[in-house]
């Protein structure tokens, strides 16, 4: 999520892995046509789990395949969406960070028809469903779990629930004080049905406030009891561009951290 004034080209799709083309298909999702990347879990379950990944502000659904590799062998289906403005529905102004906020509102208002078709189609289980997203796409998840919802745990990358913490950047230079208090998800955690929820963040990111994480996690924590489902993986630095976009050579460990999290909270245990 480029939340400054400059203007990054759009990323484009990357050649997806023959294993995960076997496995995946292109399709749009909801009332609102939310284009959709599905992929179905390498599994003898009737009907798997599924993960709900967003990406980021000019980067696409296709851009994280290694991601979905490693969810689909670990037995877990994957739906991944566009947000509004970008991939298959691409659209530049959408992409401008004066629009970051009315993207991120506009995708969780499309969210639950879209996975709920998505479910559907790929005969996942609805009882055992997980959310990440990261940067843009993490803001989406956590304005989403502050009302009544599925999903059973949540990864968040790069990103932030407390948006009273960004209102300094340029995505929220038309929005007073009052009114991102409002929209804040830490502002709205009356509702919030405790979950486990794992952080993945650099300290030093210049564009998501680290600090301002930490507080809506222990937010999180202080609703949970302290039972010890909220968790964090820190990189003090990752040499990235403005220690952001990806984790540079954690970039591994830490997908794989996050695969690990969705597997141990959305899998059965065999007896």
């Amino acid at each position: 999520m480029n939340t400054h004034g400059d203007m990054p080209p759009s990323i484009p799709a990357p050649r997806m892995p023959s294993d995960l083309q076997q496995r995946m298909q292109k399709t749009v999702l909801g009332p609102d046509r939310v284009p959709g990347l599905l992929v179905s879990a390498e599994t003898e379950e009737r009907h798997p789990p599924m993960v709900v990944w967003l990406h980021g502000r000019t980067a696409n659904k296709e851009l994280d395949p290694g991601r979905y590799l490693r969810l689909m062998r670990a037995g877990i289906s994957v739906c991944a969406l566009d947000l509004p403005g970008h991939g298959d529905r691409f659209d530049a102004e959408l992409q401008h960070h004066e629009h970051v906020l009315d993207v991120i509102l506009r995708m969780v208002d499309e969210l639950d028809d879209a996975v709920e078709e998505a479910a559907s189609m790929l005969e996942a289980d609805p009882t055992r469903l997980g959310i990440g997203g990261m940067s843009a796409g993490g803001m989406v998840a956590a304005s989403r779990l502050t009302r009544p919802h599925p999903y059973c745990c949540c990864v968040m990358e790069a990103t932030t629930g407390s948006w009273g913490d960004q209102q300094e950047r340029p995505m929220f230079d038309a929005r007073s004080p009052e009114e991102i208090a409002v929209i804040d998800p830490l502002e709205h955690l009356d509702e919030w049905k405790p979950i486990p929820v794992l952080a993945v963040h650099c300290k030093a990111d210049q564009w998501v406030d680290w600090n301002g994480q930490n507080r809506f996690l222990q937010a999180l924590e202080s609703l949970d009891g302290g039972s010890g489902r909220i968790e964090r993986m820190l990189f003090d630095s990752t040499g990235t561009a403005h220690e952001h976009v990806g984790f540079g050579p954690h970039a591994a460990d830490a997908k794989q951290r996050e695969v690990d999290f969705f597997a141990r909270h959305l899998l059965r245990r065999l007896s």
